[in-house]
């Protein structure tokens, strides 16, 4: 190991900026192949960000995922990206495992499957046998991946308008923004001890769960780049027919996992951010949950938000729902509150009267996701991981049993936890603080009113008087009078450098007083400038 970091270390940084532009060339020339300049179709995206590589293939499914960014027909083509890379050849993998240990995997591991189970653009997984007899799976990451992967966004952020590749959305993507959501999702999958405490934590919240489980992690022999894992034989949950044919029943599978799902976001804010079938297998009657490299996580409040915004949907609150998404979002610009609160009433409007068996959670979250959007309010990157999360889980529901819906199961759960004990104690708790604090400000009234009075008869009172929805016309009349003020600037010049050339005054230019002269120039530049503003608006 001391000589493999002697080796990295003793690159040279000319030899790195040689290797970053011999990359950056290979990109250029592969989007100059696909004749980038006039724009890629939905299908062809996903065949061009293959080509680019493992680093633009995970972007592409992160991309996927995002509605809210990209239109909706480019997401639709990005979700088929494959996942499957041409495997490590064994000797790697053994040369890797012979590093990370500082021995020879063969004092570790008494067999060792040469072929992959799988093979990631991250990681491979090989199964594998304990000297103690144990079957268990080893994922070994790429050598470089991670270099290979910050060399290829240093390329895209200095290249990002090379990335504006989808027709009518390059105002609207932000680019920057989709790379550290990719950065931070990378680097927590390419760092497998982040994994392990996944895998732990996660076991630990669902101790008490007989019909959930994820694998047992062996954490004295994982490392960063090598996770080792029980090795759970199983069937994914898209295998029906095989799990029919076991005696399982797929609406009571769906049911517990949705439920388990719920929970997962409600009660543990710790929930699974890729829940697509190859994630999910079914074992000994327990739903086990694999690959927690990619976990979201709520903190309570917004996890209560949530709830709230859930609620307010429900109850056709237009008001509580607005609050819900600009408390959970974080404003990037000047909200129009008026328009804000139309797109909300049009949206409650559509679903309020709807049955709750009938609801699509994901579609609902979308929708909200896309007012915010529109309306310059980003969500925090553990809500867009939800939303992402639920609309997976959702495709795998309606595969297993079309009839389990996961709006009525967040409702059911939204209802017992009214009659739970513990919730009912901390929601009394809650009103008495509340109900305190309104008593603690009603005996402050006539205090403030007695110093309002005083203010006004002193001739102090002020009032802050906000229009809402008046920004628009406010800077047209800001406009107007930049322009008048411009106008009489110019005319006081051209009125005073007349009255100068009247004079002796020197030195002169061409037989004008010099300050005459530049009063003149600077007069017709202004002239000019307010001509151009003039038309330019006009258009």
């Amino acid at each position: 190991m001391a000589e493999q970091r002697k080796t990295g270390a003793e690159e040279s940084a000319p030899a790195r900026r040689g290797k970053k532009s011999s990359r950056l060339y290979e990109i250029v020339e592969i989007l100059r192949r696909n004749d980038i300049i006039h724009g890629v179709t939905p299908q062809k995206l996903p065949v061009l960000l293959e080509e680019l590589g493992p680093t633009f293939v995970k972007l592409g499914q992160i991309m996927s995922m995002r509605s809210d960014m990209i239109p909706q027909r480019y997401c639709d083509e990005l979700k088929k990206l494959r996942t499957a890379v041409a495997p490590m050849p064994f000797d790697e993998v053994r040369k890797i495992l012979t590093e990370q240990y500082g021995k020879p995997p063969e004092e570790i591991f008494s067999a060792i499957t040469e072929q992959p189970l799988g093979s990631a653009s991250v990681a491979q997984v090989h199964a594998a046998r304990l000297l103690n007899g144990r079957d268990v799976v080893i994922k070994v990451q790429r050598r470089g991946i991670h270099q290979i992967m910050e060399q290829d966004i240093a390329i895209m952020r200095r290249a990002s308008h090379l990335l504006r590749i989808v027709p009518a959305a390059g105002d609207v993507i932000d680019f920057n923004g989709l790379l550290d959501e990719f950065w931070t999702v990378s680097q927590q999958e390419m760092n497998f001890l982040v994994e392990a405490e996944h895998l732990e934590r996660f076991a630990a919240l669902n101790d008490g769960v007989a019909y959930a489980a994820c694998p047992a992690v062996y954490r004295e022999l994982s490392t960063s780049s090598v996770l080792v894992m029980e090795n759970v034989t199983g069937l994914p949950i898209d295998h029906m027919e095989q799990l029919r044919a076991l005696g399982y029943d797929m609406e009571e599978i769906a049911r517990k996992l949705a439920d388990h799902y719920i929970k997962q976001i409600l009660d543990d804010g710790f929930f699974h951010a890729d829940p697509h079938p190859g994630n999910i297998i079914i074992r000994g009657g327990q739903i086990v949950w694999l690959d927690l490299g990619m976990m979201g996580t709520l903190s309570s409040r917004d996890r209560q938000l949530f709830r709230a915004a859930m609620l307010a949907v429900t109850k056709q609150d237009i008001y509580e729902l607005e609050n819900a998404i600009m408390s959970l979002g974080v404003v990037k610009g000047k909200v129009n509150h008026n328009e804000l609160y139309e797109d909300i009433r049009i949206f409650v409007d559509r679903y309020g009267n709807s049955d709750l068996a009938d609801l699509n959670l994901g579609r609902i979250l979308s929708e909200i996701m896309d007012i915010a959007a529109r309306h310059r309010i980003g969500l925090p990157n553990g809500v867009t991981m939800l939303i992402r999360g639920i609309l997976t889980i959702e495709g795998v529901l309606e595969d297993c049993s079309p009839n389990t819906s996961l709006m009525q199961i967040l409702a059911e759960h939204f209802s017992a936890s009214v009659f739970n004990a513990r919730s009912a104690e901390k929601e009394i708790q809650h009103l008495l603080r509340k109900a305190a604090g309104n008593v603690e400000k009603i005996s402050d009234i006539p205090l403030n009113l007695a110093d309002i009075i005083k203010m006004t008869v002193r001739g102090q009172t002020k009032i802050n008087l906000e229009l809402t929805g008046s920004e628009e016309p406010l800077g047209k009349v800001d406009r107007m009078v930049d322009r008048l003020i411009f106008g009489i600037i110019d005319g006081a010049l051209l009125i005073g450098s007349s009255m100068l050339c009247t004079t002796n005054m020197n030195p002169k230019v061409l037989g004008i007083p010099a300050i005459g002269a530049a009063g003149f120039f600077i007069a017709f530049v202004l002239s000019g400038v307010l001509l151009v503003d003039i038309f330019r608006k006009r258009k």
